[in-house]
């Protein structure tokens, strides 16, 4: 059996790390120590309330059971026939459709801020769910305008920050149990 020598720093050659090499370890970890830092503390102590949620659950059960009916007054509207992109009549029918449908929509909405939510929280955004949700139905309604020019467009929607209004008053809904008050998708031709 034999053993090995330990291994000695051959001349000319150093074992010592330099400046930088050094700097470059200590960014490597400091950035590893950060790192898992931050992540103890978003799964520790960071808070896991979303902040589209609010306390007032009556509210939104209440807004629910209108929401639910108000599909099922779109649903009755529902028209399977064949759209004629260049049809100005058939257009004009598609857009009295859309109107009815967003009728539909503005009346559940009003009943829905007709009643305040009893939380503080709630209080401060259902009003600004409220407003993006009327900006929805203004933009359903300049849909069904320029149906009524015979022409078929893209149903265009406002972007607030980048982000579709109805993707906004869609993900307050499903936040607070309220999946059948997002925006329906009923404009695609």
């Amino acid at each position: 059996m034999t053993t090995r020598e330990p291994q000695r720093p051959t001349p000319g050659v150093s074992t010592s790390k330099t400046p930088l090499q050094r700097a470059a370890r200590l960014i490597i970890i400091s950035s590893c120590v950060f790192i898992g830092a931050m992540w103890f503390y978003a799964f520790v102590f960071a808070s896991k309330e979303s902040v589209n949620r609010i306390k007032d659950e009556a509210w939104a059960a209440r807004a629910q059971t209108r929401c639910e009916q108000a599909y099922l007054e779109r649903s009755a509207l529902a028209n399977l026939n064949r759209v004629d992109r260049k049809d100005p009549a058939s257009l004009a029918i598609r857009a009295d459709l859309v109107d009815r449908a967003t009728d539909s929509l503005e009346a559940m909405l009003n009943d829905i801020a007709a009643v305040v939510p009893n939380d503080e929280k709630g209080q401060a955004i259902v009003p600004l769910w409220v407003a993006d949700y009327r900006t929805y139905i203004d933009n359903r309604r300049d849909y069904a305008n320029e149906l009524r020019t015979g022409r078929l467009t893209i149903f265009s929607e406002t972007q607030i920050d980048g982000v579709p209004v109805s993707e906004r008053v869609g993900k307050f809904a499903r936040e607070n149990r309220m999946r059948a008050c997002q925006p329906p998708v009923d404009l695609v031709v």
